[in-house]
């Protein structure tokens, strides 16, 4: 029997998160980091519960509030001594969350942050601020997302990367008026 049966890739390359529920689920870092971890291929909640390091019942649990949710589904379900064992994937290759909630954001870089700790290999982390135009953080954005999108993968038998890309704005003080320092 073999560990990882095959599976087709995910029916949608990009789902919107718009609902409350969807919105609700990604605040949890676990459960950002089991989508993180069911970004590539589908998993039972033992190979996922190995690969975290959380227990099985807890990836459960927040397995079946994702499936809710509508962010992962059963792809495949084997009978294995005595007991049913369900392949989970992500419903979509890219999940993209057009207007961020606080809960959600604090969810994903505290799954991020908990994914850096565990690297086994040097990580890279930056946050550098820069005046642009518009026009130039636009560039930028569309920039970043093309050279992530574009990336090339390696074979499978090579370590999965994490890669986080965020341009935002930054607030201004309230009450103030003029130029920004």
């Amino acid at each position: 029997m073999r560990d990882q049966p095959s599976h087709p890739p995910p029916p949608e390359d990009v789902l919107e998160i718009s609902a409350p529920e969807q919105f609700a689920a990604l605040a949890h870092p676990l459960r950002q980091r089991l989508l993180f971890a069911l970004g590539h291929r589908p998993a039972t909640s033992s190979q996922l519960a190995a690969q975290l390091d959380a227990k099985k019942g807890n990836v459960a649990h927040h397995l079946k509030v994702l499936r809710e949710a509508g962010l992962v589904h059963v792809t495949e379900t084997r009978q294995v001594r005595g007991g049913t064992e369900q392949y989970h994937q992500r419903t979509a290759r890219h999940l993209v969350v057009a207007e961020p909630q606080a809960a959600g954001t604090a969810a994903m870089l505290a799954a991020v942050a908990q994914e850096l700790d565990l690297s086994p290999a040097e990580t890279h982390l930056t946050l550098r601020h820069l005046r642009l135009s518009p026009s130039k953080a636009r560039e930028l954005g569309e920039t970043l997302a093309q050279l992530v999108d574009e990336a090339e993968e390696a074979a499978e038998d090579h370590p999965v990367h994490g890669v986080l890309v965020a341009l935002y704005e930054q607030a201004r003080p309230t009450g103030t008026t003029g130029c920004p320092q």
